[in-house]
């Protein structure tokens, strides 16, 4: 096993679709079935930087549209190191959201091109999966806690969507779409036996860049 480096899994979704619930089910489960697997979350609140962020989500805080998106790209770059660190011990990496969230919510923003928003985070380690947890935005809204952040507002997150849409016809990358409506342990079944089998194909191939 010398060598072998561990897979970065990302989960995403619009807001309240059962992705910190199932990331940190898929990690225990791993774990538990003899694989090295840690969690993170984005953005990372612990940071600087996640602190301005995390103001900013709570509204406790103003920022401007530009700066905050690239703030929130800062925040992953700043956890790269630690990343590729821990991808090249083997550990497997769940990750509560990453790049596509950064893209999708800031393009659902008033003259915010797609292309724009993907540009600082052009580069980063490139997800071997990324499991997309789609759910109804009408069952979103009625899980515990809608509502509470800045983004969670139904017209948005519809915008959203449509951002989550356009970046996974990106043959380049491993999308896989789940199916978040179903009972938890179901869902949680699916995306196990997704992550496996990504464990499996990225031990046997290089870290790729993101958008290059």
């Amino acid at each position: 096993m010398a060598g072998r480096r561990g897979a970065l899994i990302v989960l995403e979704g619009v807001d309240r679709a059962g992705k910190s619930t199932q990331s940190r089910k898929l990690v225990s489960a791993l774990c538990a079935a003899g694989h090295r697997a840690e969690l993170l979350r984005f953005p990372d609140r612990s940071t600087e930087i996640g602190k301005l962020l995390s103001s900013y989500l709570e509204k406790k805080s103003e920022l401007e549209d530009h700066s905050v998106h690239l703030l929130f790209s800062a925040n992953r770059w700043e956890q790269v190191p630690l990343i590729k660190e821990k991808l090249y011990q083997g550990v497997t990496l769940v990750v509560d959201r990453y790049a596509f969230s950064g893209v999708a919510f800031t393009s659902a923003k008033e003259n915010f091109s797609l292309d724009w928003c993907k540009q600082p985070d052009v580069g980063l380690p490139k997800p071997d999966l990324i499991l997309f947890l789609q759910l109804q935005l009408t069952d979103a809204a009625t899980r515990g806690e809608f509502g509470h952040e800045r983004y969670e507002e139904k017209t948005f997150q519809e915008r959203a969507l449509c951002g989550f849409q356009q970046l996974m016809r990106d043959s380049t990358l491993n999308w896989k779409v789940v199916d978040a409506s179903r009972r938890i342990e179901e869902v949680h079944e699916e995306i196990c036996t997704l992550s496996k089998a990504a464990i499996l194909s990225a031990a046997q191939k290089p870290l790729g860049k993101l958008w290059q």
